[in-house]
């Protein structure tokens, strides 16, 4: 059985153990990078002797996180990387070691699909003195799946468009250039909504895979918490608002209701998935209530978001600041009270 709503204490691998298969809807989490922190607990993953050990043990969390995610899961793993200082850590002196590339391609060996790699780019990195090369500004975050088809809403994490076309305009090829590779993309898309004078999709832009973001402002006793913003996103599109308890499918917003503002109406307005544009027109759009994509007719419940590496509980808090259940891990009991703290549960409201 996979509780909800509660912080499990203990290594992650064997708490996850303990949990239903196909019970996970999505993960979101940020394990200890190499040899970059160390939180003083026993068997504490990040200061292995090598950086092959750090991805061994990672593999092995992952493998755990697979079993319980849904078919149609994902999950989200920001990842930093260090220099090496010894060639004994597996990189030469003041080498990258390339740790979440490593970790990454093992990943793939056993079965993940790596759909993004998003660049934090941070707004206020750390500064730093050496002189012989670049101050590090990014982390990443993996976006990884199980198969090819899997729950997304793109339209959760729309942003709305900054540019402006005139009706008529078109891109300037609006055919394949013969330049292209076998993998080269296309612009099909813009050839058909910049005659009609709409800058994109009618819902807004794809927010694309660089997030500026600052790093957390949190204060309290663990150093290494990350921003609640890198965690909105994933959990909007990756995590549904309801699922059905009998099938586990998720539910789907309603048509709702269409307002067009302005003085012409684009092509295509009728179209329900809408928000407001700048430019000559604006439209919004009024959503439809949640509703089931399958025929059992029963209850529904909150989609459920896990972090095995639950630290002081940013995963928990945004989780419920958007109307899911989560589900926590963390190695250090005192790691767990802190976060059991930021989340506003005294010890007899917690969840069992």
């Amino acid at each position: 059985m996979t509780p909800r709503n509660t912080i499990l204490i203990g290594d992650a691998t064997e708490k996850l153990r303990t949990l239903s298969a196909a019970s996970v809807d999505c993960m979101v989490s940020s394990p200890p990078y190499y040899l970059l922190r160390d939180y003083h607990v026993v068997e504490q993953l990040g200061l292995e002797d090598t950086v092959e050990e750090w991805v061994r043990r990672m593999r092995a969390v992952m493998a755990e996180v697979a079993r319980v995610m849904k078919p149609t899961g994902s999950a989200w793993l920001n990842l930093g990387d260090a220099y090496s200082r010894h060639a004994k850590y597996g990189a030469p002196r003041k080498s990258l070691f390339l740790a979440p590339e490593r970790l990454a391609l093992a990943l793939i060996e056993d079965g993940w699909i790596v759909r993004n790699r998003v660049i934090w780019a941070k707004t206020n990195p750390m500064p730093t003195a050496v002189a012989d090369r670049l101050t590090t500004t990014y982390d990443v975050v993996f976006l990884l799946t199980r198969q090819e088809r899997y729950y997304f809403d793109l339209d959760a994490i729309r942003e709305p468009h900054t540019s402006t076309v005139s009706p008529g305009q078109r891109p300037a090829k609006d055919e394949r250039p013969d330049w292209f590779g076998p993998h080269g993309g296309a612009n099909e898309g813009l050839r058909l909504a910049h005659p009609g004078g709409i800058p994109g999709n009618l819902v807004g832009k794809n927010p694309g895979d660089v997030w500026p973001l600052p790093t957390a402002s949190y204060r309290g006793a663990h150093f290494a918490t990350f921003p609640p913003q890198l965690v909105r996103r994933p959990i909007l599109a990756t995590c549904p608002r309801k699922v059905c308890i009998t099938c586990e499918r998720p539910w789907s917003s309603g048509p709702g209701h269409t307002y067009v503002l302005g003085k012409r109406t684009p092509a295509g307005a009728a179209d329900r998935r809408i928000r407001r544009y700048p430019g000559r027109w604006q439209v919004l759009r009024q959503p439809g209530p949640l509703e089931p994509t399958c025929e059992c007719g029963g209850p529904s419940r909150p989609g459920l978001v896990l972090d095995p590496f639950f630290g002081s509980g940013t995963v928990g808090l945004v989780a419920e600041e958007l109307g899911r259940d989560w589900l926590g891990i963390e190695l250090s009991p005192d790691y767990a009270e802190l976060a059991w703290e930021r989340l506003g549960r005294p010890p007899e409201t917690r969840a069992a």
